[in-house]
């Protein structure tokens, strides 16, 4: 059987699980994605994970209960570290609450292959993008359970990376995860 250093050497990178948490509308996805698609053009073989796509497919059946977070979280480090083993750089994208949620992936994948990124904007700045029309619907009572209003979210007390994104353009938190990640993969 080929073990993980043969893949990597094959591709010539190392896997890493690139974890983004932080409030929906923080930039999360956005960044990801960016980053995605510069890894791309340096030749590196990513895998971006997002709380939209599989929320629809693995995690369909699902809600917003505690449990069913925390069972979210854990498929996705699951399926996040197949990926890292095989040699992927595997980008997830996911509000990820708690501490509890964010330690239980990282001990899933493991210490040293988990970066924790986080994206950090407040509620109230997030509320002002809204993107998706949810904290509207939130503040008028519509959505229950919604993080950073009536369910908890809580701030990565170490995180590997603190992106900024109310007072950094998208440009300069792309530029600075996709250096970040540079130095860990090569």
């Amino acid at each position: 059987m080929l073990d993980r250093n043969a893949k990597e050497k094959l591709l010539n990178q190392k896997g890493v699980v690139v974890w983004l948490t932080g409030l929906s509308g923080s930039g999360k996805s956005t960044i990801a994605q960016e980053v995605e698609h510069l890894l791309y053009q340096k030749g590196i073989l990513t895998k971006l994970l997002d709380g939209d796509n599989l929320r629809t497919g693995l995690n369909g059946n699902l809600g917003f209960s505690k449990k069913d977070r925390e069972e979210n979280i854990r498929r996705v480090a699951e399926v996040a570290k197949l990926f890292m083993e095989t040699g992927v750089v595997t980008i997830c994208s996911f509000v990820s609450p708690t501490i509890k949620i964010r330690t239980s992936a990282k001990r899933i994948i493991g210490d040293v292959d988990f970066m924790e990124v986080y994206v950090n904007a407040s509620f109230e700045e997030c509320a002002k993008r809204d993107v998706k029309g949810l904290y509207k619907k939130a503040l008028a009572g519509e959505i229950k359970n919604f993080t950073g209003l009536d369910a908890p979210f809580e701030s990565p007390s170490h995180p590997n990376v603190t992106i900024d994104t109310a007072n950094q353009s998208i440009e300069e938190s792309v530029k600075q995860l996709f250096n970040s990640i540079l130095e860990r993969i090569k």
